[in-house]
Parts: structure tokens; sequence; C-alpha cells
């Protein structure tokens, strides 16, 4: 058997042993050293491939499709740095819990260590970052060579897919010549399938948790990120049988279709209400529990943290819980619809009143809101009310997602909504956003910050390869605005330059450049008819200008009207 016979079983074994673990999807960032695993993936009918040139842009475009899908998704580059550009999406994805299988190319051992262009040490590069790690053999005809693939790439899958989710890595070195043999059948696989294991609670354990929440007076449910999937209407069920209020951050996705039922359960200005002292008095729990990530509102946080209630409920599938508060005192490993199962009935209370009077008093000041020149807030409220039903919202880290959990209001509408809050950064979020509308095949809204579009304008370049559907709305106040609400902007000396971080660049030329559709907006009212506007060209980017201080003002005086009410028990 002739080396390129041997290496063309070799890739066309590791593409069959993907496929039969139910890898679909797969990105690749063009590089020589890949050059038979892209050959064999690009060949392979049942697979969906993309392409993107940059691989930084490419690593986040990946877990945007994966995130969006939630199935695993594999990712392909050459060797050398090209496979440390990844890092940064592996990272968001260790956190984020998205099955991310990253495949590097690598120089054979013979070049390695010694001075090889575009060799760099790959052996578990991607440290804690990554749920698994291994450095494939190179191809040869061994039978021992084969049954490694099969089984090391079905572990890998296992390993990505299994609670807690997440990022691994396959090191694969290959030895030149590069080409295969485009028209070799895909050599017999010797594994055959994994059974993944269902999770369930014994009669004894769903019994204890039941007592547990059946004998609360004052309880609450806190719902955070949820996967794409997540059984929302075994969610409700559970919710109005405990007849509490549920505190639903944005990324719930329980803002949207919510049940009419359920309404006046859904919370969804808990991030205000808990700025006023008076109704945090009055609302002290004895039990909490969450299901998903911790929300992104901070007033939460520190009211638990305050409060330490003296039972607090984490349902979470990994041993290792998330709980950065420290205030967890029962820890359910296990799914969040097994919990769900559980039997509890009970009666309505005037703690779950106290919640849903309090949200409508908060709601009514919002819907009222018209913000003030150079405001955010009104453009993002502006933005949610026009979103379309069956279309797709992402939002930037640091004040686009505030903004969400601000203005973005309880509907019928099927609206997701998506971020990257795994790490909270503000990279990869442009190329995410066209991975998950890839994904989705959706029409999709990116609220993004001048600051995170510039860090990811590469990301543009994948629309010279693949459709698309995506209006970019970048909210540029020249800098860094969430800092504008930390202590250190009241300090003055070295602000700007250090946490403003002022461009003075615009984006026009950058539309121009990709052939997108673009607007500059001053004004709300520009903002509105420009929306109203039919989008004519895959991207759209529209560019609203604000001013940081002015905003930092308007957000303040909207929660100060909601607190003085609450504080006087209106």
């Amino acid at each position: 058997m002739d080396n390129r016979t041997v290496l063309t079983d070799y890739v066309r074994r590791m593409t069959a042993a993907l496929m039969m673990a139910d890898v679909k999807t797969v990105v690749i960032s063009p590089g020589s050293r890949s050059t038979p695993l892209a050959y064999a993936f690009a060949s392979t009918k049942g697979l969906d491939v993309y392409m993107q040139v940059d691989e930084r842009s490419a690593a986040y475009f990946a877990l945007g499709l994966a995130k969006a899908s939630g199935n695993p998704v594999v990712l392909l580059c050459t060797s050398g740095t090209a496979a440390s550009n990844y890092h940064p999406a592996i990272t968001e994805a260790y956190y984020a819990r998205i099955p991310l299988i990253v495949i590097t190319a690598d120089r054979p051992h013979e070049l390695r260590e010694v001075g090889a262009p575009q060799a760099i040490d790959q052996i578990r590069m991607y440290g804690k970052h990554v749920k698994y790690s291994v450095d494939f053999p190179l191809a040869e005809n061994n039978p021992d060579i084969e049954d490694f693939i099969d089984r090391h790439i079905s572990r890998a899958l296992s390993v990505a897919t299994t609670a807690p989710r997440g990022p691994v890595h396959l090191n694969v070195p290959f030895r030149e010549p590069l080409l295969i043999d485009f028209n070799r059948e895909t050599p017999k696989m010797t594994f055959k399938k994994r059974f993944k294991s269902v999770d369930s609670l014994d009669a004894s354990t769903a019994q204890q948790i039941s007592q547990l929440l059946a004998t609360s007076e004052k309880g609450f449910i806190i719902a955070g990120e949820m996967p794409i999937g997540f059984d929302k209407a075994a969610f409700w069920n559970f919710a109005k049988a405990l007849e509490w209020p549920v505190l639903c951050d944005p990324l719930s996705n329980l803002r949207t279709e919510v049940p009419e039922q359920c309404i006046a359960l859904c919370i969804d200005h808990y991030d205000a209400l808990l700025k006023s002292d008076a109704f945090k008095e009055k609302v002290v729990p004895d039990t909490v529990i969450r299901f998903g990530a911790q929300p992104v509102a901070k007033p939460l946080s520190l009211y638990l943290k305050k409060v330490r209630p003296a039972t607090v409920i984490a349902v979470d599938e990994s041993p290792e819980f998330r709980d950065s508060l420290g205030v967890v005192t029962h820890h359910i490993q296990t799914s969040s619809e097994t919990v769900m199962k559980i039997i509890v009935d009970k009666p309505k209370t005037s703690y779950t009143e106290l919640w849903t009077m309090a949200n409508e008093a908060a709601s009514a000041i919002t819907n009222k809101y018209e913000g003030v020149a150079g405001d955010e807030g009104i453009f993002a409220k502006t933005l949610f009310e026009h979103l379309p039903t069956e279309s797709d919202l992402v939002s930037g880290s640091s004040m686009p997602i505030r903004d969400v959990d601000t203005f973005f209001r309880k509907t019928d509408k099927d609206i997701k909504i998506f971020a990257n809050r795994g790490t909270n950064g503000i990279d990869g979020v442009v190329s995410t956003a066209f991975g998950i509308q890839a994904a989705r095949k959706r029409p999709t809204w990116l609220l993004i910050g001048d600051l995170s579009f510039l860090h990811d304008i590469n990301g543009l370049i994948v629309t010279r390869f693949h459709e698309a559907d995506l209006t970019i709305v970048i909210i540029n106040n020249d800098g860094g605005g969430i800092f504008s609400y930390l202590p250190q902007a009241d300090a003055g000396n070295h602000f700007e330059e250090l946490f403003g971080t002022p461009t003075g660049l615009t984006f026009g030329h950058i539309a121009a450049m990709y052939d997108a559709q673009y607007a500059a907006i001053h004004t709300p009212e520009e903002f509105g008819m420009e929306l109203d506007k039919a989008k004519e060209k895959p991207v759209r980017i529209i560019e609203v200008f604000t001013n940081r201080q002015a905003n930092v003002k308007a957000h303040r005086d909207l929660w100060k009207q909601i607190t003085d009410r609450l504080d006087r028990n209106e």
C-alpha cells in the first residue's frame, strides 16, 4: 500500500469516526499542513463545511455554530501560530460549555523543535481550557492505528458532549506529500456505537427536593443562560406548580414565548428592582433554586451574597457546579429537565405578588422611557421593539448585554438571545454572530460596541465565502462605555487613556469594503426610520453615535425613577 493510499485511509477514517459521533459541521481555516483532512472533509457528503481565513474569527464562528445548534462542531487549522489564534474562542467554549472539536494539523515528529517553519509545541497547548487532549500518531498501514483513531475520536466526542460540555483537542501530525486519493472509499470502522446515559433522580432524592421546595414560604427561581433546545414548556409547568417568581436572565430565553398563564411569574426587571433598598428588605427569600449559569445582573449577585438565603439550590450537570458567590447550599447534579419532573404543588402567596406588582411598576416606567441625546438605552429599546418574531438577537458584552437585561421585555414573540458569557469577553463577537446565523438560518441582529466590533472586524471575511443574513447595530460611543459606570470614572487621572480609550474611528468605510448596507444614525427618530427600511444586502451595518457621559446619566435616572416608586410603595 503506497503512502498516498495510507494517508487517504487515515483521514477518511477520521472523517467517518467524527460523523459516526454525530458531527455534521466543520469550519476550516486554510493552510498547507492540514490539506489531507481539509480535502477529506470537503469531499465527504453529509458534512456542512465552512471556510474562514482568519483563525481567531474562524474559531468564534465555530463557537457560534455550536452554541446555536447545540451540536459539536469541528474546527481545523494548519500548524504553528494558526493554532495559537484559536485559543481565545477555545477558552470561551470551555467556560461556556460549548462542544468544539479542535483539530490542529502538526509537523511530523522529526520536524519538531529543530527550527522547522510553522513548527511550535502544540502538545496540550490549550492546557486546562480543553477537557481532553491527544496527540495522534502519523499515518501508517497498521491496524493498531486504525483502532486508535476510531476509539480516540469516539472518546473525544463523548467527553465534549458529556456534562459539562466543552472543547477537546486533537493534534494530528502529517508527513509530506499531503495529497489524497479522492476516489478511494472510506475504510470499514472497527468501533460501532456510543450510548449516552439518561439522568434520573431516585424516589428518595426527588422526595427530599420536593420537601425543601414545599416547605419554603418565600422562594424564587433564578433562570440563567440555558442551552439551546431547553424544554421551556417543562420549565414553566414547574414554575407554575410552585407559583414562584422567576428572575429571567435574558440569556435564559425565558423572556420570549412566555405562556399567557405564566406572564405574571416572569420577572424581567429584577436588575432595577434590586437597586431599591426598601424592596430588597421586603423580599428576602428563604429558598432560591437556580437553573443555568449565574445571571448577568450584578445587583442580584450582591443581594444573594448579602442575605445568604437558608437554602440555595444549584441545578448543574457538572460536579464542578458554578457558585462564584459561595452561597449554594444544595447541588443537584443532573439536568434541569430532570428536576422539573419533581412534583411540587403550592398555592400562590403574597410574596409572589410583591415581585409581580413591583415588576409591573418598573415595566410601566421603562415602557415610557424616551431617553436623552447621546443615550444608548433608547436605541436598544427601539431595536428590541422592532425585532420580528422568528429572529435571533446576539449581544456583545459590557454595555450591550446590560441594555438587553434592562430593555428587552418579556414577549410572546419567537426570539432567541445569544451572547458569549462563558468568559464575558469582547473578542470574537462578530464571528460568533455569523456562526449563530449560519446554524439557525434565521434573520439575526447583533448589538455590539465599537471596541468589540474593532476587535473582530476580520469576522466579516466569512461573508466572502458563505451566505449571511445579519444586521449589525454598532453603538459607537468612541471607547469603552462600561468603564464609565465604575469608580475609576470619577478619579479623573488617566481615565480616558487607560479606560475610555477613544479611537475616533467610524465604520462606513468598513461597510463599503464588504459591500454592506450602511447607515449612520444620531437620533432615536432616525434609528426607528432606518429599522423600518427594507434590508437590501446580506450584511447591514447601522452605526449609532452616542455619548458615554450622557448614557451613564440617562441609565441612572431611569433606575432612580424605579427605585423612587418602589421606595414610596406605589
